[in-house]
């Protein structure tokens, strides 16, 4: 019985080391070579596999590159999921992106970002992650609400608070560049919570001076 239920569990544990280790072999190629200057042969063996088992992971080197977004919106779904149900939306938005203790994850994201941003190929990519998340962050907020009855708020208000997180990246990037550093990503964390107070707030803009009260 024991065996049973234990196999599946070490097999869950395999597939996820190999997944984390073509995505750091994917990772480290990107930061010493730049983005089309690697090969999935050559990930595959910096990461100690055969390309066939590469394959069964990611579609293509950038697929891999693209993936490090996950981990970063996962947990920010799972914060917006565990707010009390009774809290408005953009409040619970808010509240998930403050409970971001962990800045490994969002140094991934911005540094990843900063290294691909003018590449085409990854954003293909990196489109179709931030679309799950936007469909996870729906299928959370459905449940404080009657979804048939406010479809188009619904999906308004979850497509706004997922584009305040991509304006985010954009203004953080135009101001810091390639420069990933304790005081950069503290400044994008910042930037994600302001633009969400935006959104929560009408987008009324308030006076420099009012700002520091």
């Amino acid at each position: 019985m024991n065996q049973s239920t234990e196999a599946p569990n070490r097999r869950e544990l395999n597939k996820a080391a190999t997944r984390e280790a073509i995505v750091n072999a994917a990772l480290e190629l990107l930061r010493s070579k730049g983005l089309n200057n690697f090969t999935v042969e050559d990930v595959a063996e910096a990461a100690g596999i055969s390309r066939r088992t590469f394959f069964n992971y990611f579609s293509s080197a950038e697929a891999a590159i693209a993936s490090t977004s996950e981990a970063f919106l996962e947990q920010i779904t799972e914060k917006f999921s565990e707010r009390p149900a009774q809290e408005p939306l953009l409040d619970s938005a808010l509240q998930a992106l403050r409970a971001l203790a962990d800045p490994t994850k969002l140094a991934i994201v911005a540094e990843v970002y900063s290294l691909t941003w003018q590449y085409d190929t990854i954003g293909r990519f990196q489109s179709e992650i931030w679309g799950d998340c936007e469909a996870k962050l729906v299928e959370a907020a459905a449940l404080r609400i009657d979804p048939e009855a406010n479809v188009l708020y619904l999906r308004s208000l979850i497509g706004s608070i997922m584009a305040c997180g991509k304006a985010s990246m954009e203004v953080w990037f135009a101001k810091h560049g390639t420069t990933i550093s304790p005081e950069s990503l503290d400044d994008l964390q910042k930037l994600l919570i302001e633009a969400i107070g935006h959104l929560r707030d009408g987008f009324v803009l308030s006076s420099p001076q009012d700002s520091q009260e």
